[in-house]
């Protein structure tokens, strides 16, 4: 018997949230510190989850018996299955960035362009990191890794960049979109471990505090011009080129070569589940139109409508680590 849990009720008081969400980085001594509002650690995982509406118990059946015929399942993640774990997204109904806030993502050629926008940047994210690195699976990333481990799931596909897969033990996965835990040069093309660069980020910053109004998707936070002005840079180790997360920012392209072999997996598979995902981003939408002229069925796990609804055989509105631990992966 299926017992429906409550949904998670959603703040109204926009501004109330984003100052429980303070986040303050300085130095004492030479010993850097970050503060976290408690309430922030505590309440994280519903704030940034819309409300849905109990389990269908029916529709919970249509569910596990779509996964119970698959047998080679191709699943792709998206943000929503990592807001249970506190981090923030941007297309979330009331809760994502573009719903509070008007701030956009940066751009990839603005990045790339301009030495002040890269000071912002990771000034910014030099004070997000901490909680940004953080983050623990959910019940979500839990279940997709058991599933995987007893042969049910086929491959994984996410377009996250938090790493939360890899930290619940997936191993048949793609990272559409990179990962913020590797940092790349754009010199040279050298990957060091983005942890390696938050004790540089220290050293040349000894006497450097900042305190963020507010958390932002992917590891972001907000400060004001005047916090980010002294804010020193490393550049590469190796040639001394500018340094940028290993992930495709907005305006950016998905490497061919990882678009060409998902496509490869999804005329493999036998069935498409898209969990936690808006599908408004064409790097992901255009493997749900190969589904399609593939014949192959799509079931989608997302609170709120989709791009692809119209293509999807069975679609559920529920919080995804309530769901899938639900599931049978046999």
């Amino acid at each position: 018997m299926i017992v429906p849990l409550p949904a998670v009720k959603c703040p109204l008081n926009w501004e109330r949230m984003r100052m429980s969400y303070g986040l303050s980085f300085g130095s004492t001594k030479g010993h850097w510190v970050t503060n976290l509002n408690q309430q922030c650690s505590r309440a994280s995982s519903g704030l940034f989850v819309p409300p849905s509406p109990p389990l269908n118990p029916e529709k919970v059946r249509e569910f596990q018996r779509f996964i119970t015929l698959s047998k080679k399942l191709l699943v792709m993640t998206g943000a929503g299955i990592s807001t249970e774990s506190g981090i923030p997204d941007y297309r979330s109904e009331k809760v994502g960035l573009y719903a509070r806030t008007a701030r956009r993502p940066i751009q990839h050629s603005d990045f790339v362009r301009s030495a002040p926008i890269r000071q912002r940047y990771w000034a910014r994210n030099f004070v997000g990191w901490p909680q940004f690195s953080s983050h623990q699976p959910n019940p979500a990333h839990w279940a997709l890794s058991t599933w995987e481990r007893l042969r049910k799931l086929h491959w994984l596909v996410t377009q996250n960049v938090d790493a939360l897969h890899t930290k619940a033990g997936s191993q048949r996965l793609t990272e559409l979109h990179g990962c913020m835990h590797r940092v790349l040069c754009l010199g040279c093309g050298e990957q060091t471990p983005r942890g390696a660069l938050q004790q540089r980020f220290q050293v040349l910053n000894p006497t450097w505090g900042a305190e963020a109004q507010g958390l932002a998707p992917d590891g972001d936070v907000f400060l004001s011009d005047e916090q980010v002005q002294t804010f020193q840079v490393p550049s590469c180790l190796r040639c001394g080129g500018p340094l940028k997360p290993d992930v495709v920012f907005f305006g950016d392209t998905v490497d061919p070569a990882k678009v060409d072999f998902v496509h490869k997996l999804v005329k493999d598979a036998d069935a498409l589940l898209v969990v936690g995902s808006s599908l408004k981003v064409y790097s992901g939408y255009r493997f749900i139109l190969t589904a399609r002229d593939q014949k192959i069925p799509i079931a989608i796990l997302n609170i709120g409508p989709t791009r692809s609804d119209d293509l999807a055989c069975l679609k559920l509105s529920a919080r995804c680590g309530e769901l899938l631990p639900l599931i049978d992966p046999h």
